[in-house]
This record gives structure tokens, sequence and C-alpha cells, in this order.
């Protein structure tokens, strides 16, 4: 079955007396394995309780084949029902998982990771069609999910926070909730403990500031991203192939990274197809970034809005080859960014 991002909080709360099997995938590895971490130990207690959780690779299944159903039919030696967990889960595993789930209801509890599965991936079609299995799509956070992250961890840490710096934070991450994560707990180590050395509660309330986010968080993965789509929009293909060899070094997959470039171009497309462009401009959230603003508004005249609209179908239809498997991916994506940022230059009227 389907279970829908607003659904999880009451899904997680019964996840083990109405599925046996949830599948996590998505563009958003981050928050593939925050989320599966989070269903484990829900089950579990501790994700690293050898005597409750497994963990298996295609690559250890491919090596042993039957060591799948061996896991999954193992009983806890301590009480309580085990996990096994199968990360870099794909459609090779579709059988094999099929034949286990049909069949009969494994004493083990089974947490799969992914990545990005396409609606006909026959993984994810066999967890969304069996009763006894969830598929939960894992996608990039928008800006009201991202504000929510922020906005928990600013009351975990008990911080306050200037309006610029959230802007800062809004900008730069979402790529990735791993990474946000990452930054974030960056930036509280940053400002220092919410507690004194005797345990007595902090003389004043900490707060961030845009001089603290651009200090930390100025050499995120995230940024790397931001840097690429501006190269992109400038139509600086030096620029560009620099940024996309440094996403590609930093963990950014293709698809990631062809998506990055695509928000920066809709919020151009926005602006530029829009009566009132100073209106527009104020209306985009998050806020183009003060700093950027003069950068923003000479990409604006570089690019009409119906070469933005080629533009984004270009990147549209890169991703949606790289979907299919086409290969090497890397060099699909690397093509069309170059392509793309072709057309920032081209003569009016092409």
């Amino acid at each position: 079955m389907k279970v829908a991002p607003r659904d999880l909080p009451r899904f997680f709360r019964s996840a083990e007396e109405s599925v046996g099997a949830v599948l996590f995938y998505g563009p958003d590895q981050g928050l593939v394995r925050e989320r599966a971490v989070e269903l484990v130990a829900r089950l579990a207690g501790d994700v690293r309780d050898p005597f409750r959780v497994a963990e298996l690779t295609p690559a250890q299944l491919k090596e042993d084949p039957v060591r799948l159903a061996d896991e999954a039919a193992a009983l806890s030696l301590t009480g309580g029902r085990r996990v096994l967990r199968l990360r870099e889960a794909g459609d090779g595993l579709t059988h094999a998982l099929g034949e286990l789930l049909e069949e009969t209801t494994p004493a083990a509890f089974l947490v799969l990771e992914a990545g990005e599965l396409g609606p006909r991936s026959s993984l994810r079609v066999l967890f969304e069609r069996l009763p006894c299995a969830a598929a939960i799509p894992c996608y990039l956070d928008d800006e009201e999910a991202l504000q929510q992250v922020i906005a928990d961890w600013l009351k975990t840490h008990r911080l306050t926070a200037d309006r610029d710096a959230i802007d800062f934070l809004l900008a730069r991450l979402g790529g990735d909730r791993g990474i946000t994560r990452q930054e974030l707990e960056k930036l509280a180590l940053y400002l220092g403990p919410a507690e004194t050395a005797g345990g007595s509660p902090a003389p004043a309330a900490r707060r961030l500031t845009l001089a603290d986010a651009e200090a930390v968080v100025g050499d995120s993965s995230a940024l790397t991203l931001d840097d690429l789509a501006l190269a992109l929009a400038d139509g600086d293909s030096t620029a560009l192939d620099r940024a996309y060899r440094r996403a590609l070094a930093e963990g950014s997959d293709a698809i990631a990274i062809l998506r990055a470039a695509a928000r920066h171009l809709l919020r151009l497309h926005q602006v530029a197809s829009a009566e009132d462009s100073r209106a527009a401009i104020k209306a985009l959230r998050p806020p183009v970034f003060f700093k950027l603003e003069q950068r923003f508004l000479t990409q604006l005249r570089l690019w009409p809005a119906s070469r933005l609209a080629e533009a984004l179908d270009r990147l549209i239809q890169a991703e949606a080859r790289i979907k299919t498997n086409a290969q090497p991916r890397d060099a699909i994506a690397e093509r069309c960014l170059l392509e793309v940022a072709g057309l920032a230059r081209a003569r009016p009227g092409r």
C-alpha cells in the first residue's frame, strides 16, 4: 500500500500491527535514512541492538541468496520482534521479496532503504500492491517542511533567530535532510551549549544571527548546488563545470543536481513571466538572498520567459532519460547543463 508523507506519524504508531515490511525511497537519501532509523528505533528500541536488528546489502544477498529467507525467519533471542534492514534496495530484490512476502508472514519486520524509484519500478509496485507492505516516498523538503525542521531545531536547542538568518538557511538547506541536520548541528555547536558548566541555564537566550549562519553553513554541499545553479543561469560554463565536479565529489547525484538547477530557473521563470516583476520577486519564497539580488536581476535580463521554459524542458527530459537507466548518468546531466548554460548567451529571437 501507499503511505502519504502526511499520514506518517499515524502510520508509525501502528506500523507493526498493519504491515510486515516498509520501503522508504526517493531523491532525499538523508530523509530515507532518517525515517528508516526512526521506524527501526520504534520497533527494536535501539538501532544498534545486534539481537534485535540485522542489516543486509544487495552484495551480501548476491553472494548468499538464501540468506534473505533465513534472516527473515530468524527469531530474537532476547524477546520482541527482530528487524531486518535492507540498504541500497533496488529492483533486483523484487523477485525474492515477492516470494517471501506473498507466501508467508516473515518473523522479522523488513525495513528497506532505496534511492529514487520511478512509477514502473518493480520493487515500488510490489510494495504498493501488497496489503502487508508499505511504500513511503521521501521527497526533497519544500519550504514549509524545511521551516518546520528549522523551527524544531531552534526549539530543541533553546535558540531564537533573526529573520535574515532563517531566510539564509531556507535558501541554502533542503537538498538533503541528512545534510540539513548536519549543518544545523554544526550551528548548535558553534553557538555553544544551552547550559553553563555548572548545569544552570545560560544567562541569556542564545540568538542565531545572519553572521553565525554564514560562518557555519557557507561551505555546505547545498551551497555547492546553489553555486552550480547560479553559474548555469549566468551562462558561465567554466564555473558551472567546476561546481558540477565539486557537487559530484560531495555526494550529490545527477538527479539532485538537475533539480537544483531547475529550482533556480523556475524562480527566474516565475518572475520573467509575471506582469509585475518587482511584486513577483518580493513574493518568492524563500526570498532572494539580499547579497544575490543584483545577480538575480542580471540573470533576468539574460533569460526571457520563453527561453527559461525551453531550459526547464531540457532539464526535465534529461532527468527522465536518467530515470530510464540511461548511462552514463553523470555525463547525461553534465551535457544537459552545459547546453542549458549556452542558452543564456543565445541571441534574442533564437
